[in-house]
């Protein structure tokens, strides 16, 4: 049985540091808390991006941030049940807006949908 090459893994066990990371923050009890996300399939994960330009792209020019190692990132998150840490999250979702109530009494002012 012919063996793999560690280049040909698709995904190494091993995992490698990825250096200084943009972290998205939120305030906090003490200062700021770093923001956790959930994966498409509802894991949670944290989230670090290698630029500020990949952070702000995601997340707009008032997103706070500060800058954390990778393995500082996961001790941080670890305690929390977060094993995962997302690096550069390419795809994201818009956050969900409210729906207006079904009832008209409860939501006068709601906008009227208009089709085509």
């Amino acid at each position: 049985m012919e063996q793999l090459q560690y280049g040909e893994d698709p995904e190494p066990s091993d995992r490698f540091p990825a250096g200084p990371l943009f972290v998205p923050v939120r305030p906090g009890p003490s200062r700021c808390v770093a923001r956790l996300f959930r994966t498409p399939l509802g894991g949670r994960t944290a989230v670090g991006f290698t630029s500020l330009r990949r952070l702000t792209a995601t997340f707009g020019p008032g997103q706070a941030w500060i800058r954390l190692a990778e393995p500082a990132l996961r001790a941080l998150t670890a305690p929390l049940g977060v094993t995962t840490v997302t690096i550069d999250p390419q795809f994201t979702a818009p956050a969900p807006v409210p729906v207006a109530s079904a009832a008209p009494e409860l939501a006068p002012t709601a906008p009227a949908l208009r089709i085509g």
